[in-house]
């Protein structure tokens, strides 16, 4: 991949995890069940965590990363999150499944790009938390969690 090309798979994966951000404000305001709530504050984290690292790598290529606001995209992500949560504990782990699966299918996409040697290590990183998040959430839903 060339510059260009990096810098526009790295803005596209920070918009993710933006708009994961957000989704997860949604989940979190609605959970009831604390040991959940603090997963989802932890996983919050990780997406905080991954805009700073991929921005950061952005930087370093002289690029300009996105706003930290959530684009239509995001907006929908948000509002659909927002919306199952209301339905209590199981909607709000039911609206981060499809959105984990979502930043999942992704980064797995984004694992398969020839990306230079630093940042496909933090790419691979960043795929491990989205499934140990998917699995987190799955589990949750089919145990006694909600």
């Amino acid at each position: 991949m060339d510059r260009e090309e990096i810098l526009d798979q790295l803005e596209k994966l920070i918009k993710l995890d933006v708009d994961a951000t957000h989704a997860y404000d949604q989940a979190i305001k609605n959970m009831e069940q604390s040991i959940v709530r603090d997963k989802l504050i932890s996983f919050q984290g990780d997406h905080r965590r991954h805009i700073d690292v991929l921005s950061e790598k952005m930087r370093e290529l002289h690029g300009t990363p996105p706003d930290l606001t959530a684009d239509f995209k995001g907006f929908f992500i948000k509002g659909f999150t927002a919306l199952r949560s209301m339905m209590g504990a199981k909607g709000a782990l039911q609206a981060m499944e499809t959105n984990e699966k979502l930043t999942t299918s992704t980064y797995e996409k984004a694992n398969g790009l020839d990306w230079p040697a630093d940042i496909a290590v933090l790419v691979r990183a960043n795929l491990a938390d989205e499934q140990r998040h998917l699995s987190f959430i799955r589990e949750a839903l089919a145990g006694s969690h909600v």
